[in-house]
C-alpha cells in the first residue's frame, strides 16, 4: 500500500485524479477502522492533513465554509454561536479524542446513514463543494447521498467543505443510542427554524438507506406554528410534527433496534426538539 502525502490541495487533486482507488484520510476515525478489521485495503492512502485551509473555517458571502478538515471539536468551540445544530451534533461523536480528530468531511466521505453530522447539514439546507482537476461543483446534501455509504462524487473528486448559512434561528439535534456519545445512533433528529421566512429544516438519520430530511413535517410545522404571534406551541401540532417525520423514515430491523423502535423514537425526538427549539425562539 502506498502513502501519499501531498503538500497542496492542487497536488492531492491530482494524485486523486492518477490514482481513483487512493483512499482518502484525515482524522482516519473512519479509514483506520476498516484497514485494522481488514474490511477494506486500498491500493494507496491519500494523507490529507498537510493541505492548507482543509482544517479552517472562514464567512463567504453570507455563508459558513467549512473546511472538510475542520475536526469535531474546533466546530463545537469556534462554531456552537453559529451552527448550534451542528455543535450539538458534533459533541456526541465519539469521545473526546475522536472529536479532535475526526473532520466533517470524512464523515460526509463516509457516507453513512448514521452519520452525526449529516442531519443539521440536512436541516441547515448545506452544500458539499467538491472538486477534482476538472473544476468545483457544489451540491446540495440532499443530493448527495444515493444509498447506504455511497454519494454522488466521482472517483476522482475529493471533500473540499460544506457550504450552510449561520443560523437565523433556534436548532436542536437529538438521537437515541446506549449512550450519549461514543455509540451509533439507534436514531437521530435534526431541526433548523427559520424565522425570516417562517420555513422549518429537518434532518433525519439512522432511519433509512440514506440521511433524509422529512418535507411533508416542515411544511406542517411551517403552516401550523404561529409565527406571528409566537404563542404557546400547541402540543397537537407537536405531536403531528412527530408522526409525520417518523412516517418520512424507512428503517430496517438490525441489531442496534427494530424498525418499530426507530420510528417511534423519531415521532419523540421530534416532538421534542420542536417544542425546545420553539420556546427558545419565544423566550
Amino acid at each position: 500500500m502506498q502513502f501519499l502525502s501531498p503538500a497542496t490541495w492542487a497536488e492531492a487533486l491530482a494524485v486523486k485524479a492518477d490514482l481513483p482507488d487512493a483512499t482518502p484520510i484525515a482524522g482516519g476515525t473512519d479509514v483506520m477502522v476498516e484497514l485494522n478489521f481488514r474490511r477494506h485495503r486500498p491500493p494507496a492512502l491519500l494523507d490529507l492533513t498537510r493541505v492548507p485551509g482543509l482544517a479552517s473555517w472562514s464567512l463567504e458571502g453570507g455563508r459558513i465554509r467549512v473546511g472538510a478538515g475542520l475536526p469535531y471539536s474546533r466546530i463545537m468551540d469556534e462554531l456552537g454561536g453559529r451552527l448550534p445544530g451542528l455543535a450539538m451534533a458534533s459533541r456526541t461523536v465519539g469521545s473526546p479524542q475522536i472529536r479532535n480528530r475526526g473532520t466533517l468531511g470524512g464523515n460526509l466521505g463516509s457516507a453513512s446513514p448514521a452519520g452525526d453530522g449529516h442531519p443539521p447539514l440536512l436541516a441547515g439546507g448545506a452544500e458539499v463543494e467538491l472538486a477534482s482537476v476538472r473544476g468545483v461543483r457544489t451540491v446540495p446534501v440532499a443530493e448527495f447521498f444515493t444509498g447506504p455509504k455511497r454519494s454522488v462524487m466521482a472517483v476522482d473528486e475529493l471533500i473540499a467543505a460544506v457550504l450552510v448559512a449561520p443560523a437565523e434561528g433556534p436548532e436542536q439535534f437529538a438521537k437515541v443510542g446506549t449512550r450519549n456519545a461514543m455509540v451509533i445512533a439507534v436514531g437521530s433528529f435534526a431541526l433548523a427554524l427559520h424565522p425570516s421566512r417562517q420555513a422549518v429544516g429537518t434532518g433525519v438519520g439512522s432511519a433509512g438507506p440514506t440521511p433524509l430530511r422529512a418535507p411533508e413535517a416542515e411544511e406542517f410545522a411551517a403552516a401550523h406554528l404561529p409565527w406571528e404571534s409566537r404563542a404557546a406551541l400547541d402540543p397537537e401540532t407537536a405531536r403531528r410534527f412527530g408522526e409525520l417525520v417518523s412516517a418520512a423514515a424507512s428503517p430496517i430491523d438490525d441489531v442496534r433496534g427494530s424498525a418499530a423502535y426507530r420510528r417511534h423514537a423519531l415521532a419523540v425526538l421530534a416532538r421534542r426538539t420542536l417544542t425546545w427549539a420553539w420556546s427558545e425562539l419565544c423566550g
